[in-house]
């Protein structure tokens, strides 16, 4: 019977890193804080994962992607845990995403460590991720994902997107 070694930790969180976002394909699932963690045992592995959004429609497509991100390394079994608590926050999206989702052309959101367990309806004032001017408006409370707003800048006249603080 062949024995193939069982990949490391740091293995999984390569392959990890190069999940993307379906959402926005230009920020990593890891980049984003979305992976809680990562346990061996045996020939398997367990992804613990949070949503951004508990209502995302992206979960299976990212719970998949997951599975596919690991499946070339000869795991036994993959299995995706949705862990709900503590909530994922805009606080872990790490700095680099930040810079990522502002070159993308959304605005990243601020730090809402304040009040951590509460979303407000009213939004933080944004920066323009194009001129970086914070005279923008809101002008709908959803944009092409439950977790975006839509924003416009009084500045450079320019329509963009805007994470919501949550």
């Amino acid at each position: 019977m062949l024995s193939f070694p069982v990949p490391g930790e740091a293995a999984v969180w390569e392959a990890l890193s190069g999940v993307l976002d379906p959402e926005i394909p230009v920020v990593g699932i890891v980049e984003m804080g979305m992976v809680r963690g990562v346990s061996l045992r045996g020939d398997g592995v367990t992804v613990r994962f949070t949503p951004t959004f508990s209502g995302c429609p992206a979960l299976h497509v990212i719970r998949e992607s997951i599975r596919s991100a690991l499946k070339p390394l000869g795991f036994g079994s993959v299995e995706v845990e949705t862990v709900i608590s503590p909530p994922w926050t805009t606080d872990d999206i790490t700095a680099p995403a930040r810079a990522k989702l502002e070159r993308y052309g959304v605005a990243p959101p601020s730090p809402t460590r304040e009040h951590p367990l509460f979303m407000t309806l009213e939004a933080d004032p944004v920066r323009c991720p194009r001129c970086h001017s914070f005279d923008t408006r809101m002008t709908a409370s959803f944009g092409s994902a439950l977790c975006k707003r839509m924003y416009v800048c009084n500045a450079c006249k320019e329509p963009f997107e805007g994470m919501k603080s949550v």
